[in-house]
């Protein structure tokens, strides 16, 4: 009993211990650098001209990944979960795929897709659109590598609680429409709601595709995460770490929202 107890002490040591170097450290040093140079230095990086376009731009951008993301992950999980059909796994696997792939290559896909040297971009030209280095590009990089958060937080809830009160309801001649809205929705309003604040943390960071794509053109495509990197190259660190600061409270604020979030799903399964 003793070596048990001991263990599990030694093993929650550890982890604090691990958990105040790697990320609680940092966290306490970013904040603390950024009020280096006083608060008055301090509110003039974060209300910089091209930093609140920067904030704009990941706001905006962040905004419509979420629209998208809901419109896609409410009819992707209304197929998958009331249909059988030859191809299921496939594009499960398909949704699947931003988890597998580097942020980067995303970027370079996109490029390849739609730059200059890109297979798409004669009909790009021809209809007058500008989608590298532009906020088209942006906002499809950051829509792609959100893409399956909300669905797969959902999919296996409604795996794990089965059908039945849907066919139930399809028997007595509910529609398909009303079953989904009446019966289904309301037992994945939780996993939802969880995967949209995920999603809105990855689209809020999103870093390595953004920089493959938007070309770091101060004012019109660069976001947060890009003008963090760019201050911190020109050496103004002070301002670089005020403006990642920002990221830092955002961060906090949604940790604490999937806390609570994660709190009341686990209270309305029981």
């Amino acid at each position: 009993m003793k070596n048990k107890t001991f263990t599990q002490y030694l093993l929650i040591t550890l982890a604090v211990i691990f958990l105040v170097i790697m990320l609680i450290l940092p966290l306490f040093f970013v904040m603390t650098s950024a009020l280096g140079n006083g608060f008055n230095a301090y509110l003039a990086a974060i209300s910089d001209e091209y930093t609140l376009k920067a904030l704009k731009l990941t706001l905006v951008t962040t905004l419509i990944t979420i629209i998208v993301n809901i419109v896609f992950s409410l009819a992707a999980i209304w197929l998958l979960f009331n249909f059988q059909f030859k191809g299921k796994s496939l594009l499960i696997s398909i949704i699947d795929i931003p988890f597998a792939i580097s942020p980067i290559v995303v970027g370079l896909f996109y490029v390849l897709t739609f730059g200059r040297i890109g297979w798409l971009f004669p009909l790009v030209d021809f209809l007058g659109l500008k989608i590298i280095f532009a906020l088209p590009a942006v906002i499809l990089v950051t829509i792609f590598v959100t893409l399956p958060f909300m669905t797969r937080e959902v999919l296996p809830v409604l795996e794990a609680r089965g059908n039945e009160e849907e066919q139930a309801a399809a028997i007595f001649g509910a529609s398909a429409s009303y079953i989904y809205r009446k019966i289904t929705l309301p037992h994945i309003k939780w996993p939802l709601i969880y995967g949209l604040v995920l999603t809105t943390a990855r689209a809020l960071g999103e870093y390595g595709a953004v920089s493959i794509v938007s070309g770091n053109l101060r004012g019109k495509t660069v976001t947060v995460p890009l003008q963090v990197e760019l201050l911190y190259n020109e050496y103004q660190f002070s301002a670089s770490y005020a403006v990642a600061s920002i990221l830092v409270i955002i961060a906090i604020i949604i940790l604490i929202i999937r806390n609570v979030v994660e709190h009341k799903s686990q209270h309305s399964m029981k």
